[in-house]
């Protein structure tokens, strides 16, 4: 068991104060949007015995378990993180195990180099996703129904979002979301940011289920993503409530405090609030255009105290542990790996102590119990 030094990313839009409030420690004034635990070649974390990814690559069977091998290959398959946004992420999809396998391999054939800002598949996997709030947590998920969006849409006031208002009214579901997000995405560029600065006018005037989408524009002005959001379902996420990122569901995390947990890839394909490349084609091949509830996860309690967060994928498991002072130790021994973090109180792991923001690593079937007075989150696999 090894308690894991991580690197925390500095991304633009992450918060000043969320992570070092988080640690107990004084902000630097600059951002810090992510926290990294896991064995991810783009900043895995370190150990007393090498960076994670080095120590698993060592002895792949002792650190990860038959089972886990067998099931996802030598290396870990999920990378947890701490998220603090201060400002709206990117509007973007992700796409399922086949799209990623083709596209990669497609961009490989092209010889398009992996560092390449037009390049969308970084690896050959696929990237499904759960944030669990630790504060409140604001974002957009999956898309709202036509006639929800055109309502939002017609309460702008705006003439030039009335050919897509009427879309939205007059075309079967589906077709509809896929025509608008396709107008909105490919619309003249002067015209477009001529549209976004009058939304964000009257976005910003008539505030209440306007004002997150007033906040976007803030941040990114004149970007189409601001109108292509106003398709999505806008969330806010209570401390302990989480959502589950399948492929092909846009979103786009506004703000808050959360621990993320994913598959191990860094496949993203964006639809707006960004400056980086937009591959329109590409991305309206993947885009589920299905209108649905964004689906709120709270855990499920089982009789030891684990409380589940259930979702559909193998690759990651995430749980949490509401630890109270004198209760009796937990077993969580288990046949995979697994990262345990802190977010609240104090709690031994083995021989470690944890605060807030500190985790270990646990390799498979290491003995590992967990007491004290506060909250321990668990990742690991199902194999």
């Amino acid at each position: 068991m090894d308690r894991l030094d991580n690197t925390i990313r500095p991304y633009a839009w992450g918060s000043t104060t969320a992570i070092p409030r988080l640690l107990g420690v004084e902000p630097t004034g600059e951002p810090q949007a992510e926290m990294w635990m896991g064995a991810h070649p783009g900043a895995p974390s370190r150990t007393p015995r090498g960076s994670l990814n080095e120590v698993i690559d060592q002895a792949p069977e002792r650190e990860l378990g038959g089972r886990a091998i067998a099931r996802f290959g030598p290396r870990l398959s999920f990378l947890l993180k701490i998220l603090a946004a201060g400002a709206p992420l990117s509007l973007q999809v992700h796409p399922n195990l086949e799209q990623a396998k083709e596209g990669y391999a497609d961009e490989e054939r092209r010889g398009i180099p992996v560092d390449a800002p037009h390049r969308n598949y970084k690896d050959a996997n696929h990237k499904p996703e759960l944030i669990c709030a630790l504060t409140e947590f604001d974002g957009l998920c999956g898309f709202r129904a036509p006639g929800a969006a055109a309502d939002l849409l017609t309460g702008l006031g705006i003439d030039s979002l009335e050919p897509y208002v009427d879309v939205l009214r007059a075309h079967p579901e589906e077709a509809a979301l896929r025509e608008v997000l396709t107008a909105v995405l490919t619309a003249d560029p002067g015209d477009m940011a001529r549209t976004v600065t009058e939304a964000a006018a009257a976005c910003a005037r008539l505030g209440g289920a306007y004002a997150p989408y007033a906040d976007i524009a803030h941040h990114h002005p004149g970007d189409p993503g601001v109108i292509a959001a106003m398709l999505l379902n806008h969330v806010r996420l209570q401390p302990g409530e989480a959502l589950f990122l399948g492929a092909g569901v846009p979103h786009a995390y506004l703000n808050g405090l959360g621990v993320e947990i994913m598959a191990n890839s860094d496949n993203v394909l964006r639809c707006g609030l960004t400056p980086k490349h937009v591959d329109v084609p590409e991305l309206l091949r993947i885009v589920r255009f299905e209108p649905g509830d964004p689906g709120i996860l709270r855990p499920e309690a089982s009789s030891d105290g684990e409380e589940v967060y259930d979702t559909p994928i193998d690759e990651f498991r995430l749980s949490r542990y509401v630890l109270a002072e004198g209760a009796a130790p937990r077993d969580l021994t288990r046949s995979t790996p697994q990262i345990l973090l802190c977010t609240a109180g104090t709690v031994r792991v083995g021989e470690h102590l944890l605060g807030p923001g500190e985790s270990v690593y646990v390799p498979a079937d290491e003995k590992a119990g967990v007491a004290g007075d506060g909250t321990v989150f668990r990742a690991t696999v199902i194999a």
